[in-house]
């Protein structure tokens, strides 16, 4: 088992020295330039003062932009570091997550989950491989409506034990009206793993990545 945290560390780098590697300068050195330009005036025609001081507070707002970026930046640090902590801790522990992904081990059957929002007359579930391809169909029958398992053997629709990896499931069915009604279904499985991706903790169940925002219920049995 292996855990990948990455993406976590955040940059160090000042307002200042942001400001300074952007724009050429900072606030430090525009109070230079000021002071020389006061400095070097011309006696018969000195700068206008208002205009002088309009380009001291517009330094002043760019100065203070770029601080509150870095307070968000840090504070956006200090999420994704304490989101890294929340998501490891699921690491051994089954879990439910809103999604349509599952992982076969190429060898065990699969329990997949799902929640019909109303009874349907005729229902079908529809599996397919990770390239999105529909791999095997499978007539559930009539449904009731609320929560319902199905075992998959791990085989397309010619018999053929599929290899281990990530497939996804999709279930619909009509009900008496003739309206279609889709399921939501759920991901479910032992968490073995984390992986950051772009500030997103994925929890990993075999080949299947997981958005830890997704998972719902979490239990160690």
């Amino acid at each position: 088992m292996t855990t990948a945290v990455t993406g976590t560390t955040s940059t160090t780098t000042s307002a200042s020295a942001a400001m300074k590697q952007e724009l050429g300068m900072n606030k430090d050195d525009f109070l230079k330039l000021f002071i020389a330009q006061l400095q070097n005036q011309d006696p018969l025609s000195p700068q206008d003062p208002t205009e002088m001081l309009g380009q001291l507070a517009q330094m002043t707002q760019v100065e203070q932009a770029y601080n509150t970026t870095t307070a968000l930046n840090n504070l956006l640090t200090s999420q994704n570091n304490n989101l890294a902590l929340s998501s490891v801790g699921l690491i051994g522990k089954d879990i439910i997550a809103l999604g349509n992904q599952l992982n076969f081990d190429g060898s065990n059957a699969v329990e997949l989950s799902y929640q019909m929002p109303s009874g349907t007359d005729t229902t079908t579930l529809t599996i397919k491989n990770a390239s999105g391809a529909t791999i095997r169909t499978i007539d559930l029958g009539a449904q009731t409506a609320g929560k319902g398992t199905y075992v998959w053997d791990g085989m397309d629709g010619q018999g053929n034990q599929l290899s281990a990896g990530a497939y996804s499931f999709s279930i619909s069915g009509i009900d008496a009206a003739g309206a279609t009604q889709t399921a939501t279904t759920f991901t479910t499985g032992r968490a073995d793993g984390v992986t950051f991706a772009e500030g997103v903790a994925y929890i990993t169940i075999g080949s299947v990545l997981v958005p830890f925002s997704d998972v719902m219920r979490v239990s160690t049995t």
